[in-house]
């Protein structure tokens, strides 16, 4: 497949591009700022900053995946709130006139969201049939996102909307986070403790894109969740005993409120969200229990 990536060079995209060169894809990078190419499969294309994407780049393009947006891990000022937000919808509606376009549309488009959209809760459990429960930030971007995606759908290409939970991976995202107390023997629990982390290891993430880029009747949103969901005393606990280190320093949850903000949001706060389309489909998951997946990523 001839396979266009938005966002190419973040933790995601970069894993994905790595994944799909296992299948001997084609990818093309839409990027800010191109670099050069590490594999004769893979083009870096520069968009925006003035420089319109020319068409007959996306001849004969079989997917598009849009995995572009402003990192939500910085601190939310209304300046960073309207990063966030704008990043995305510009990107999405650019691909949207880019698709309107094509003289041949790609057969799939998927698109990068998040759990968040169903709000925050400690006793409710999400599926894909839920809709939201709360407005607050995170799931009003969601939202807006979302539906700007909806105007791909209706040019009649399959749309697949992956809402992502907490990905794990090594180097980048809330993990390393997490774990830096743990290895400097001050871990403990987080806030109260009971808050839901619906976690998935990133390589679950690049599977379950490639599984949508095949599965032709996979359509609509979809939970990019593992299975077995935890809360985050169980989290640390867990990370603790793959580290071998002590959990024993609880970090309350008002100095984090006075340390990051409103994004305090992401460690405090959660919900119980399960991959039920995913499962349903025949999705296979690598990693379904935590333990596992902590181990596949730190014990190598």
């Amino acid at each position: 497949m001839k396979i266009v990536i938005a966002g190419g060079t973040g933790l995601v995209g970069q894993a994905l591009c790595q994944r799909l060169l296992q299948d001997g894809h084609d990818i093309i990078v839409l990027t800010r700022s191109p670099r050069q190419p590490t594999h004769p499969s893979i083009t870096y294309v520069q968009w925006f900053n003035n420089n319109p994407l020319p068409l007959e780049k996306l001849n004969n393009v079989d997917a598009i995946i849009n995995l572009a947006g402003e990192s939500i891990n910085n601190r939310w000022t209304k300046t960073m709130k309207q990063k966030i937000l704008a990043s995305r919808l510009n990107v999405t509606l650019e691909i949207h006139k880019l698709i309107k376009q094509l003289p041949e549309k790609p057969h799939v488009y998927i698109q990068a969201s998040a759990i968040g959209y169903y709000g925050t809760s400690e006793t409710k459990t999400y599926t894909e049939e839920d809709k939201r429960t709360q407005s607050d930030f995170l799931s009003d971007v969601v939202a807006q996102w979302e539906e700007a995606g909806t105007r791909i759908e209706r040019e009649g290409v399959r749309s697949v909307f992956m809402r992502f939970g907490v990905i794990l991976d090594k180097q980048e995202g809330a993990l390393p986070r997490i774990v830096l107390p743990y290895k400097a023997f001050i871990g403990g629990k987080i806030g109260s403790g009971n808050q839901w982390v619906s976690w998935v290891h990133i390589d679950d993430v690049c599977e379950m894109i490639s599984f949508a880029l095949k599965k032709e009747k996979l359509t609509g949103h979809i939970n990019v969740t593992a299975p077995y969901p935890v809360r985050m005393n169980e989290f640390g606990k867990t990370v603790a005993s793959v580290l071998q280190r002590p959990h024993w320093i609880p970090v309350p949850a008002f100095a984090l409120k006075v340390l990051l903000g409103e994004m305090s949001l992401l460690v405090l706060e959660g919900q119980r969200v399960l991959p039920e389309k995913a499962l349903q489909h025949g999705y296979q998951f690598k990693f379904e229990h935590l333990q596992e997946a902590l181990e596949s990523i730190y014990r190598k």
